[in-house]
């Protein structure tokens, strides 16, 4: 018979034919047979079903194969015996390699009719170590995948004892190495579909078997935390195993991890960011669950350091799964855990804002439920992290433009979602984990590190520094060592102009200029903070007399000193201005009189409906002066004129031509036109809006004051009425009396405070006045001549300018604006907006100087503003400046800084221009700072080149991209491929 079956299978006859034949032989197997022949048809057969050419032909040497052996199957036991078994796994069949499936689905095949005999007990244990030999052999996924069906069909064949325990562990080493080596979507489906079955095969081990569970999550922990072999990464497909380990074991798991000594932090670094590859695999359950579980064991054992460094390495990377559906699911809980508990530093969610509108666009087009939900899902997240990251206007502005058709959720809602998923210890010291900073950008300029809500000492300092004059000075101060906190400023500064770093840390000036009442690591008042500062460098320098006149003499040498400061501290020279305070009664008409000197004027929002038409100044004929007390020496001094909070207070002013009072307006030059509220059909984000210059004044309305606005208002005279009569001193009685406040002297630097907070009752704690202000970019300010000036006629009294005015108006250009972001002085965080602006020769340039071309440069310059948030610079606009409340309701202008723009060429003056011309030039700085920047550099450019080997060892060992998500996001093959994917069942 095995004649005739060989005859049959070689002759020439059709496919049809030769089916017809094989069936009369197997119609035959009933016969008896002897040893012999049945022995000859097992050795057809066998030939045929592994070496058959043909798919029929090895159909036909199966059937027989069957077919004999059940009908003799004590003959089939005497062939199918240990030494053929084992020859096959060890030497294979004729050309047919050991390890060919053909051979596992033939001895799967004989199984069969083996399983219940006397020798079956040997033949499986031959078996059980075959199988742990050839895991040992790290097969491939497809090896893998037969010998899976095999254990499926005979559990007798999974090694017993503690040898399952070494087998899971072997089987775990050998999935590491699987790799898809093609992008085809046939092949890739047919290995997800091999890994999936070869994993199967811890589930069959684990489920009867829970003792080998904790030996084989170690091994795979030391898999995926170890340096891979020749810069090799452990296969994603070990996710694949995640799934079958059962949840109820995952806190013991993790405890164990986290509390054994013997893992050191870069085991777990390394660990988890291989985990967090992992989220690539399809359809694998769970793998989400232990990633944020063991991140969660991480911080509870107050190991942020590796958190840290997991977000800031794999955010963007996790981030891009949720393109794909696929996977999206996993991602989206990762990034979530990973985002809300990164609450320290805004750096994480930084890193993802250009990529948001572009991700949102993509769901969008999906038109799907799924998408729909995941789209308000993130949306929600986003507006979390907004909400705790106050204060990025200009990156913030496109993300929300993109989520404008999502829902908002409630403020309640995002307090839950922040508080219960920040980690357990939010330290201000963790801000110092954060290394991940950028190289310094194109702007130049250097950021500041943020050490625990210090944002309000940032942005003032960042304020100050590009103030260019004050910074001249300051940086070439010397002789100076009896002013510690001079020292620590001018150290700082020359840190921020000359360093290379892109960020420094202010840690050492935060020590020496904290307010004592300042509590550490609490956010405060930016302009507290300002008038202290001011107020220290000012009462340093007056009490060291013989460093006084050393500043003097270099002040000469600058060009500013004239004979009426001699003997001014810089703070004076660069901020102090001076006021009279006059109030007239209205009962005998004597006038009282005290001057004052500031160094920033507290500027109220005036009370609805109050109408402003101008500054009604005080400009008596033969007036009697009354001295109330002395001038103020000390600069810091903080004139309020605090506006009523009611309108029962609202100030009346006196008739014109009853009191010969002259109207004298804040003019503006130069400002912006408000544009429509946000998300506006009317006003889509990103118009450009136009600047307008007018030297007409501009008022505010209700809806949104100027700052001209507050300055009239500051200046227009008080009606002390009632309960606030005045106490005239020639009545010698309270009295009814009009007050009223003139600048006399307008410092070099204009700082405005606006008072944005005021005391509420009812919840005891400062509220916030959000009111939209319009800043003018060039203002006039009027400021009473003196009698030098104006000077005096032949009866000794003062003799107006042309016109009939004893005032003139000076000009300011606005430098700087510090932005408040947050509903409390007690929270938020403060910004700064600031450009480079030095003023001088405006008038000489215009005129037709030969030095068209560098004056041009340094327009171009000083029109570039720059937005300081902490460590970030980034270049920025007027019109960002002027519509940042527009767009974003909490960031409101704070305190601004304009500079004086000189009125007239003076000598002194002359000299002024040219010393600012020379703030362009890079001048040498004292040799202790020069030396003590160049070290500094020199230890930076050293980290920056281990920060490079440290990231081409880690892009070595980083996971590629898996091949099912290779393709372009929009690929129309991978809807197709996912849907694919989806279709595969998990064991």
């Amino acid at each position: 018979m095995d004649r005739i079956l060989d005859a049959v299978m070689v002759s020439p006859h059709s496919e049809a034919v030769k089916r017809g034949m094989v069936r009369r032989v197997l119609e035959s197997a009933p016969q008896p047979l002897d040893s012999a022949q049945c022995r000859a048809m097992y050795e057809v057969s066998t030939k045929l079903f592994l070496l058959g050419d043909s798919e029929f032909e090895r159909d036909v040497g199966r059937e027989v194969l069957e077919a004999f052996a059940q009908h003799h199957s004590q003959e089939f036991e005497q062939f199918f015996n240990m030494r053929f078994v084992l020859n096959l796994l060890h030497v294979g069949y004729g050309p047919l390699e050991k390890r060919s499936h053909q051979i596992f689905h033939y001895i799967q095949t004989g199984l069969r009719f083996v399983a219940d005999s006397p020798s079956s007990l040997d033949l499986f244990h031959l078996l059980q170590i075959e199988v742990l030999r050839i895991v040992c052999e790290r097969p491939g996924p497809k090896l893998c995948a037969r010998v899976s069906k095999l254990l499926s069909l005979y559990p007798q064949c999974i090694p017993s004892g503690n040898l399952q325990t070494v087998f899971c562990q072997q089987l775990i080493l050998s999935i590491s190495h699987f790799q898809c080596k093609s992008d085809g979507d046939d092949e890739i489906l047919k290995f997800l579909e091999n890994v999936t079955k070869a994993s199967g095969m811890l589930q069959g081990v684990w489920r009867n078997n829970v003792a080998a569970i904790l030996p084989s999550l170690k091994e795979l922990f030391i898999v995926i935390s170890s340096p891979g072999e020749g810069g090799s990464v452990p296969s994603n497909a070990l996710a694949s195993v995640v799934q079958y380990v059962p949840l109820e074991l995952m806190d013991a798991v993790v405890r164990n991890l986290t509390n054994d000594k013997n893992i050191s932090d870069a085991q777990m670094l390394t660990a988890i960011s291989r985990m967090v590859d992992w989220l690539s695999w399809p359809l694998t359950r769970n793998i989400d669950k232990w990633i944020i579980a063991l991140m969660k064991g991480v911080a509870a054992v107050n190991k942020f350091r590796i958190l840290i460094e997991v977000t800031l390495m794999k955010i963007e990377q996790v981030f891009s799964k949720l393109f794909y559906p696929v996977v999206r699911e996993g991602a989206v809980s990762v990034l979530s855990y990973m985002l809300l508990s990164f609450q320290q530093s805004p750096e994480a969610f930084h890193l993802l804002l250009p990529q948001i509108p572009q991700l949102i666009l993509s769901i969008t087009r999906e038109e799907s439920d799924s998408g729909r939900d995941f789209l308000v899902q993130l949306a929600q997240l986003i507006h979390c992290l907004i909400f705790r990251f106050t204060g990025f206007p200009d990156i913030y502005e496109p993300v929300l433009g993109a989520l404008k058709d999502l829902p908002v959720p409630s403020e309640n809602r995002i307090k839950q979602l922040l508080g219960q998923n920040a980690w357990a210890t939010q330290k201000s010291d963790l801000a110092s984990y954060c290394h991940r900073v950028p190289a310094k950008n194109d702007t130049g300029k250097t950021g500041l590190v943020n050490l625990g809500n210090t944002c309000y000492m940032n942005s003032v300092i960042q304020a100050l520094f590009m103030a260019s004059d004050f910074r001249h000075r300051v940086l070439h101060l010397t002789q100076c060592d009896a002013l510690s906190l001079m020292m620590k400023l001018q150290s700082l500064f020359a840190f921020l102009e000359r360093s290379q770093r892109p960020t420094i840390s202010p840690e050492s000036f935060l020590t020496a200029s904290c307010p004592p009442w300042f509590n550490p690591g609490a956010q405060q008042d930016c302009s507290e903070y300002l008038r202290y500062l001011l107020d220290r460098l000012h009462e340093e320098e007056k009490t060291n007399s013989n460093t006084i006149q050393n500043l003097r003499c270099l002040s000469i040498a600058g060009g500013i000193e004239n004979s009426e400061s001699t003997g001014r501290t810089l703070i004076q020279k660069m901020f102090g201005g001076k006021m009279v305070t006059r109030i007239r009664c209205l009962h005998c008409e004597n006038i009282s009189r005290r001057e004052e000197v500031f160094t920033d004027l507290s500027l109220a929002l005036p009370p609805p409906r109050t109408s402003l038409s101008g500054s009604f100044i005080i400009d008596p004929v033969q007036p009697v002066v009354e001295e109330i007390g002395p001038s103020s020496q000390i600069p810091t001094s903080k004139p309020q004129r605090q506006a009523p909070q009611s309108p029962s207070n609202d100030k009346k002013p006196l008739k014109q031509e009853e009191l010969s009072v002259c109207v004298v307006p804040v003019e503006t030059i130069g400002s912006m036109e408000q544009t429509m509220p946000y998300y506006s059909n009317e006003c889509p984000l990103g118009n450009s809006m136009s600047a307008v210059t007018s030297d007409e004044q501009t008022h505010g309305t209700e809806a949104c004051r100027s700052i001209t606005d507050l300055i009239n208002y500051f200046l227009s005279p008080e009606m002390l009425t009632g309960e606030n009569k005045y106490h005239c001193q020639k009545c010698s009685t309270l009295r009814d009396a009009e007050k009223v406040v003139e600048v006399t002297e307008g410092p070099h630097y204009l700082i405005l405070t606006l008072l944005r907070f005021s005391f509420d009752i009812g919840t005891m704690r400062r509220r916030k006045i959000s009111d939209n202000v319009s800043i003018p970019l060039v203002l006039k300010l009027p400021v009473r001549v003196s009698s030098r000036e104006q000077g005096c006629n032949s009866a000794g009294n003062l003799e107006p300018k042309p016109g009939g005015s004893a005032y003139e108006s000076l000009t300011y250009d606005l430098c700087s604006v510090v932005v408040h972001s947050g509903v409390s002085s007690e929270s938020g965080h403060y910004y700064c907006y600031a450009r480079e602006y030095v003023g001088s020769g405006f008038e000489k340039h215009s005129k037709g100087s030969t030095g068209a071309p560098a004056a041009a440069n340094q327009t171009a310059a000083e029109s570039q503003w720059f937005l300081f948030n902490d460590t970030r610079v980034s270049y920025s606009s007027f019109e960002s400046v002027t519509n940042v409340t527009t767009y974003f309701p909490k960031d409101t202008a704070y305190v601004m800084f304009y500079r004086k723009r000189p009125s007239h060429q003076t000598e002194s003056e002359s000299e002024f221009i040219s010393a600012s011309e020379n703030l362009y030039r890079e001048e040498p700085l004292p040799k202790h700072l020069s030396e003590a920047i160049t070290k500094d550099n020199m230890m930076y450019l050293q980290e920056q080149e281990r920060a490079a080997r440290y990231r081409a060892a880690s892009s070595s060992a980083m996971a590629a991209s898996p091949v099912w998500l290779r393709r372009q996001r929009g690929d129309g093959g991978v809807g197709h491929r996912n849907q694919e994917i989806q279709s595969l069942h998990c064991p």
